[in-house]
């Protein structure tokens, strides 16, 4: 796998990212076992950062506080658009920041907007990415599979896995 730092590899990221709305976020308990939830990434500038809203009162942010250390992962299989990302969790209750990020679907959540004293900012410092772009074409995923079968090897270009570094 190569590893990048430049700008291209960063924009590229990012619109990995932007096409999948919803990541796993993984964080570990205090005992040491790892759990993770589904959460929608807020739209935002990417500045080396990933923000989600999150409930002051969820059990992670207890969790976060004592091992900040975090794993966001996002799947576009139709795409065949892969990114895992690492970095450190950050728990802010900035609420210039809240309703800067704001948007109305967070309503669902959290009925009182972005005044709620429940919301909480989770801020994710990011360390590393990864992602795996691979073509989404059916006549590629059919030729690769025929080649597979025919030949017992992979196709070559079965698509760009890429390290990113921040």
């Amino acid at each position: 796998m190569e590893i990048r730092n430049d700008q291209a590899a960063k924009e590229k990221l990012v619109s990995l990212i932007k096409d999948t709305k919803i990541a796993m976020l993984t964080t570990r308990h205090a005992n040491g076992a790892m759990h993770s939830r589904p959460m929608g990434t807020v739209e935002a500038e990417f500045d080396g950062h990933l923000w989600f809203f999150t409930d002051n009162d969820a059990e992670m942010v207890e969790d976060l506080q004592k091992i900040p250390d975090v794993a966001v992962t996002y799947a576009d299989e139709h795409k065949q658009n892969y990114v895992s990302v690492t970095g450190q969790a950050e728990i802010l209750h900035d609420r210039d920041k809240v309703k800067q990020l704001w948007s109305e679907i967070l309503r669902t959540w959290f009925p009182k907007g972005p005044d709620d004293p429940r919301i909480a900012l989770l801020k994710i410092n990011v360390h590393r990415a990864e992602y795996w772009d691979a073509p989404s074409s059916t006549m590629l995923h059919a030729y690769g599979y025929v080649k597979a079968l025919t030949t017992g090897e992979r196709p070559q270009h079965a698509g760009e896995n890429v390290g990113v570094s921040f």
